[in-house]
Order: structure tokens, then C-alpha cells, then sequence
């Protein structure tokens, strides 16, 4: 028997992004879950372990993988603190395994002759000058036991009986053990990556008098009116002062009467630029109260992070050359023809003097976080170089690991997976356009079925300051129900342009998925009081994701079939409660009551053949359903969608029937 060489092969090791080059992304509470192909010529027994640790730890943890099928492994880890990770695996030939199982073997055949323990005792030797004291002891006695065994007999029901758990697992190979060539990363961040509702206003627009330029005392007093409908997280658009030059007026038109208040992405003028406030909204004392009532309303203030100047921005003078001037001396302003923004001005990342740009950049993201700022929306961040996020979000998290990137990218499929890759914790996606059963499934299944899972968090927003799509332009207040019920029951992650949302405001620009009469170019005043609003509804729909942990993971979305493709339906279960399922069927017709059988997997629900209870949690009627197979019909001007509670197990208390 020959212990020098390493014999097991150890490969096709998920998860791991781009070959371990990027780390896979996890929140706290969330297991690493991983599998490998394990195995050596012959029949050997093998074992394995997967190896984790803290990556400031020395010392590693194991946990045994178990063979799954096909030479394929499996063992997961927890994650339990916010940091970054590491994991490989260890295997190795079980040389007692192997030689137990061929003994026996001879045993019971009666062919066994004495010389046949040897190989075993070899093995126990070789163990013994590397374990404690008391370990070699035991193992002494068990080779003394072996060797005095009176009878093949008694030699059976000793080995048959003999556990070895005082010795560690890798010492039954303790010359053979391979170890992956790679230690991959798993970057763990808090459970708001995972879990997050948004809700998007602009602060100018939060005063309740009609013109009147709002300020963060008004955003103050609107607070108790989100919190109440169950969002977590305030996003504003840049609270920066507005430059005057080239402002913008209604519809995106240059402005030269000087009213507009302008567009708050063409950021910078004679007040400061990205670490400054508007003096319009208030003072920095304002904003840390606003972070302070937000805090104890369970809100947290995101804020717009967009790397462009309005050209007024003092950079421009003190550092001319961050940006790219053209032959007659004027500033090349933003375009993406026929497109122009003549208020922003780009960055020249490939500047010279780059370095220094990239370092003020940070000095900007580490001032909000010092005023109190977790999170940052990320506005256009697939305009600038990838190498420029990697190094900015890990030197911020560096300084905060509980600071969150999302990444407004409504680009090139690749260009988006990248940027999560190098850093962002949660992305925009396509959902704004998938309208369709079998637009949604595809996209969905692609989402999280696909080694993208790994490390892309979708955020799923039904609308943007920038986008009010065909659906809802056209569908009304159906529409809008059904895409929210949508975006917040697929995703774990969900957001709204909240006020226009909430009021059905679906005028376009003629011909353009655009708002007419943005807000990106005006000061609103908003009845949110107003009838006709859906704010009841989208707090029921907020309701059942805080109560229900099957809504707060995008991972765990099944879908089940309908025979309406009108209709589409698919099962949630929670990771970590066998009890809390949930059901949500949609009518995806904003126009026309849509029916048909919904069939749900009662074995994957573990769902015997009783009658089982559907709560549904938006209306709070409850049904009987029986079997795998039951009718919906919805009503798209009554409510389009069904969340449904699956209770299942009926339980007796003082001669009455419950369910739970």
C-alpha cells in the first residue's frame, strides 16, 4: 500500500463565479451550499470535507460531505456574521473504510485468513503519529483486539461493532488527502441585500401646498405615511444643488427663463456639488433629523449616487482636467444620440489624472456614510469602468461592510451581470418589461436557476421616474395592481416611483415609455389622500412579505401550471419554516375576468389528501381547496390577484377543527 501519492480527483466545484475570480454573494442566515466531483480509480471508499472559515481566522472548519449520486458531494456552511468568507474541500481515500469493507466481505465468504488484517493495522499506525496522546492510545487497544481475536467470529462482530470517532475523518488518509486547488469567496452581507421595499419620492415634491418647493422638514411629516404602508427603504433622487446652466424645463426642453427648478441629476452649482445639499431642502441638520425620524419610523434613507456634473459644478474649475473639453474650449457635454443632456457633464475616466479622480469619488461616498447613508442607488453605473466599482465598493465596505450598492443598469445582459460581479448587491432588471406568463417564467427561472443566482440580486421595480411602461400606460389601475403584486411576490427585492404609482398617473409622452410632464423637470404637489388610490392594497400586498419569510427570498420561486395562460401562478416556500407556503395566482389580462384549474405539487408542499385551507391575504376570504387540481377565476376590476396562505394541517382543540 503506497500513501504518497494523491489519487482523488476533486473538480466541477459549485458555486464559483467566473472560476473563483469573484466571490459568491450570500446574506446572513443564508448556507453556503457545495457540491463538487469527488472521486479515485478503482473502488475505494473516499472521504470529504468541506473546509470554511472567517477570512481573518487561521484556523478552518470542516463539515463532512456526503455523497450524493454519480461521484457528486455535497455539504453546506452558515453564514452568520456580515464579511467575506472562504471555502474548499479536502478528500482523501479511506483506507480502514476499505479494508473494513473487504474483511467483512471475507468473513462472512469464510475466506478470511489472518494475514488479511494486516492492511487494516498499517492503516491504524500510519494514523498514530499524528493524532494526541489519548487518541493513539485508543487506537493502540482497538489494534490489540484485532490481533487477539480468538475467531473470525468474534473478529466480525468487533469490526461490524468498532467506530472510529475519536479520530479525526482525514486521518483514515492522512497520506492521500487532495486538497482543491482554489480557496473560493463568499461575500455575506446584512439581510437587507435580500430583503428590501422600496419606496422612490422626489423631496422637492413633499409639500402639501400647491408649488410650493418642498423641503426635508416636509419629507419628515410624509415618514409615518410610508412607514405605515410597509416599506423599508426611502430612496431620493441627488438632494445636491442644481445647476443653472443648460437647465432643463418641462418635458426635458431647454429652459432660458430661469423658473425651471431643473433636473436634480445635473448636480453642482455656486452652493457645492456632490457632498453639498440643496439649500432649497434645508440644512445638513434637516437631513441627519430626516435619517434620525426614518430610523425610528424602520426606514432607511437611500440616496442617488450619480457621477456627473451640472456645468456649474465647482470640479470643473479646480479640476479641469477630470472631464473632456473640445477644440473651441467648451465641456463635452453627456449624449447618447440622438439624445442630449446639455445640464450634465461627464467624468473622463481615462484621464491622466485618474487616480485622483477615483480617490475623491470615495471621499464623496465615505462623507454620506458618515452622515448616516447605507445605501446608495447607483444612477448609470454601466457608463463607467468596471475596475473603477470593484475598487470603490470594496473600499467602502472595507471602511462599513453594511453599506449596499443598487445598480440602475437597463442595459446589455452581460454588462449587467458584470457589475454585479465586481460589487453591486442588488441590480435593476427586465422586469419592467416582461408581461407575459411565458416572459415572466423565462426571465424568472433565468434569475434563479442559473449559476446567475449566485451572485446577482435582482431588485424588481414596476416603474421608474425614467420608464412608465405600455402596460401600465394603457392597463390603468388593474395594471398597476397587478404589477406590484408581481414585482413584490417574484422578487424579495421590489421598488415603486412611488406617488405616481400610487395615484395611477400613466400619461406618457406621445410614442416614449416616458411620464409627461416629469418630475424630473418640475416641482409636484401630490394628493396622496386622493381617491382612486391604490395605497390600501399595496400595504396589504407590503404586509404579507413582512409576515411571511416565503416572500423574503427570490430563490425559492416555483412556478405551477395553469390551464389559462392568462393566468399565472407559482408556489413560495420558506427556507427555513415548513409551515409557511404561499400561493400567488395573477391575471396578467388587465381588461378581462380570466379563470382556469390551478395544479399545485401537494407532495412538494407536503400536503397529504385531506382538504387543505387557502387563506388569501389580500382579501382575508378563506377557501377549501381538495386535491392537486382547483378553479380561480379573478376579476381585474375587483382585485386581479390571489396571495394565498396554505394552511394545511388541521389540528383539533376543544372539539373544534382549526387549521394551522
Amino acid at each position: 500500500m503506497h500513501f504518497g501519492i494523491k489519487r482523488v480527483v476533486i473538480q466541477s466545484v459549485t458555486p464559483q463565479v467566473n472560476g473563483g475570480v469573484f466571490p459568491v454573494k450570500k446574506v446572513v442566515g443564508e448556507s453556503v451550499t457545495v457540491q463538487a466531483d469527488i472521486f479515485s480509480e478503482g473502488h475505494h471508499h473516499l472521504g470529504a470535507d468541506l473546509l470554511w472559515k472567517e477570512v481573518n481566522e487561521n484556523e478552518w472548519q470542516r463539515i463532512p460531505m456526503s455523497f450524493v449520486e454519480n461521484d457528486r458531494w455535497q455539504a453546506e456552511f452558515p453564514t452568520e456574521t456580515v464579511g467575506n468568507y472562504l471555502y474548499t474541500i479536502e478528500a482523501w481515500i479511506d483506507y480502514y473504510a476499505s479494508w473494513k469493507e473487504d474483511l467483512l466481505k471475507k468473513i462472512k465468504a469464510e475466506t478470511f485468513v489472518n494475514v488479511d488484517i494486516e492492511p487494516g493495522i498499517q492503516v491504524l499506525e500510519s494514523i498514530q503519529g499524528n493524532v494526541t496522546r489519548p487518541v493513539a492510545k485508543i487506537i493502540d487497544s482497538i489494534k490489540k483486539k484485532i490481533k487477539e481475536s480468538t475467531s473470525s467470529k468474534q473478529l466480525l462482530n468487533y469490526i461490524e461493532s468498532l467506530e472510529l470517532n475519536d479520530i479525526p475523518r482525514y486521518m483514515l488518509g492522512i497520506n492521500s488527502v487532495t486538497r482543491f486547488d482554489k480557496e473560493l469567496h463568499v461575500n455575506v452581507k446584512r439581510k437587507k441585500a435580500l430583503f428590501s421595499t422600496w419606496y422612490e419620492f422626489f423631496p422637492r415634491s413633499s409639500n402639501p401646498t400647491e408649488a410650493k418647493h418642498g423641503t426635508f422638514k416636509d419629507c419628515i411629516k410624509l415618514i409615518p405615511y410610508i412607514a405605515s404602508m410597509g416599506f423599508d427603504t426611502i430612496y431620493f433622487p441627488p438632494i445636491h444643488p442644481i445647476g443653472k446652466k443648460n437647465r432643463k424645463g418641462a418635458n426635458n426642453t431647454l429652459c432660458s427663463d430661469g423658473k425651471s427648478p431643473g433636473s436634480p441629476w445635473a448636480i453642482g452649482s455656486k452652493s457645492g456639488g456632490h457632498d453639498a445639499i440643496n439649500p432649497e431642502l434645508g440644512t445638513m441638520a434637516d437631513f441627519h433629523k430626516l435619517i434620525k425620524v426614518a430610523k425610528k419610523n424602520g426606514l432607511e434613507i437611500a440616496i442617488d449616487l450619480a457621477f456627473q456634473c451640472s456645468p456649474d459644478h465647482p470640479y470643473l474649475k479646480k479640476y479641469p482636467e477630470w472631464f473632456k473639453w473640445r477644440s473651441d474650449g467648451t465641456v463635452q457635454f453627456a449624449e447618447n444620440p440622438p439624445k442630449k443632456y446639455e445640464d450634465i457633464v461627464p467624468f473622463d475616466f481615462e484621464s491622466e489624472q485618474w487616480q485622483e479622480l477615483w480617490n475623491e469619488l470615495k471621499r464623496v461616498v465615505l462623507f454620506w456614510v458618515e452622515q448616516g447613508i447605507e445605501i446608495f442607488r447607483v444612477d448609470n453605473p454601466h457608463t463607467k469602468p468596471f475596475p473603477f466599482w470593484e475598487w470603490l465598493i470594496s473600499e467602502v465596505n472595507h471602511k462599513n461592510p453594511n453599506v449596499l450598492f443598487l445598480s440602475e443598469a437597463f442595459t446589455r445582459p452581460k454588462v449587467m451581470k458584470t457589475l454585479a460581479k465586481v460589487g453591486f448587491d442588488q441590480s435593476y432588471t427586465y422586469f419592467t418589461w416582461r408581461n407575459t406568463k411565458e416572459e415572466l417564467t423565462t426571465y424568472v427561472k433565468d434569475l434563479i436557476e442559473s449559476s446567475t443566482k449566485e451572485y446577482f440580486r435582482p431588485n424588481f421595480w414596476a416603474n421608474t421616474p425614467d420608464i412608465l411602461p405600455e402596460y401600465l400606460q394603457y392597463g390603468g389601475k388593474s395594471a398597476h395592481i397587478i404589477r406590484y403584486a408581481l414585482a413584490a411576490t417574484l422578487s424579495s427585492n421590489c421598488g415603486i416611483y412611488g406617488p405616481v404609482y400610487e395615484l395611477i398617473v400613466n400619461q406618457a409622452i406621445v410614442g416614449k415609455e416616458e411620464y409627461l410632464d416629469s418630475e424630473k423637470y418640475e416641482v409636484k404637489t401630490w394628493d396622496l389622500t386622493k381617491n382612486g388610490s391604490i395605497s390600501e392594497l399595496i400595504s396589504l400586498i407590503n404586509k404579507a412579505r413582512r409576515e411571511n419569510p416565503a416572500l423574503q427570498t427570490t430563490w425559492n420561486t416555483k412556478f405551477v401550471e395553469t390551464e389559462n395562460d392568462a393566468l399565472i401562478a407559482y408556489v413560495k416556500k420558506a427556507p427555513h419554516d415548513k409551515c409557511n407556503h404561499i400561493l400567488v395566482v395573477v391575471n396578467l389580462d388587465y381588461h378581462n375576468v380570466r379563470s382556469g384549474m390551478i395544479h399545485l405539487p401537494l407532495k412538494d408542499l407536503c400536503i397529504n389528501d385531506k382538504p387543505y385551507l387557502m387563506h388569501d391575504l389580500i382579501t382575508n376570504e378563506k377557501y377549501i381547496w381538495a386535491g392537486e387540481s382547483n378553479y380561480v377565476e379573478l376579476k381585474p376590476y375587483v382585485i386581479p390577484v390571489h396571495i394565498f396562505k396554505i394552511q394545511s394541517e388541521m389540528k383539533k382543540e376543544n372539539n373544534f377543527d382549526y387549521f394551522m
